[in-house]
């Protein structure tokens, strides 16, 4: 199953990107209001957080990082500073707006900059303390995509590896004699 999806993925990058922002963004707003307490989900919300996810987030992340790998390419550290600088001074920024503006416009509020004027900045200042350090692959998220998308040698090397072990756990140690099977 997990090859089937991983092999989907591969195959139908931005479909799987736009449904995993949907997905992630529908999913953390159903968490925040479960852990805040609320006495009944707000499924109106919620659905609001998706659409603006699905139609804006998913696609606008696919594009601008494809955008930024081939106008940067490689992973140097410069070439990674680059990026991250872009990222976090032009796409965070307009994410973060079209994100409040957006499920402002949903929810028919009169004026939809209000959430915008009262929450970005908080927000803002917050990502940039924890998306640089997801970002720069030092052992944090490189470290889960390398688990969630391991390269073909890394199956090989594991299948060979589990192979040798089954054989010498099978293979009796010298001076030792194997035990007759009961029947």
């Amino acid at each position: 199953m997990l090859k089937l999806f991983l092999r989907h993925a591969r195959r139908f990058p931005w479909v799987t990107n736009v449904t995993l922002y949907g997905c992630l963004f529908a999913g953390g707003d159903f968490v925040h209001q479960w852990f805040t307490g609320r006495e009944t989900i707000e499924w109106r919300q919620t659905r609001n957080v998706a659409v603006v996810a699905f139609s804006f987030h998913g696609n606008f992340n696919f594009f601008w990082m494809r955008f930024l790998e081939r106008r940067f390419p490689g992973n140097s550290i410069g070439m990674v500073m680059r990026k991250l600088f872009l990222d976090q001074t032009t796409a965070a920024p307009l994410a973060t707006s079209v994100f409040y503006t957006g499920v402002s416009f949903l929810e028919g509020k009169e004026d939809i900059l209000e959430d915008w004027r009262e929450k970005f900045l908080n927000t803002y200042k917050t990502g940039l303390m924890f998306w640089p350090f997801m970002q720069t692959g030092d052992g944090t998220a490189g470290a889960a995509l390398a688990w969630m998308f391991p390269h073909k040698d890394d199956d090989a090397e594991y299948t060979k590896e589990k192979v040798d072990s089954e054989d010498k756990v099978a293979s009796p140690s010298k001076g030792t004699r194997p035990c007759k099977p009961t029947q």
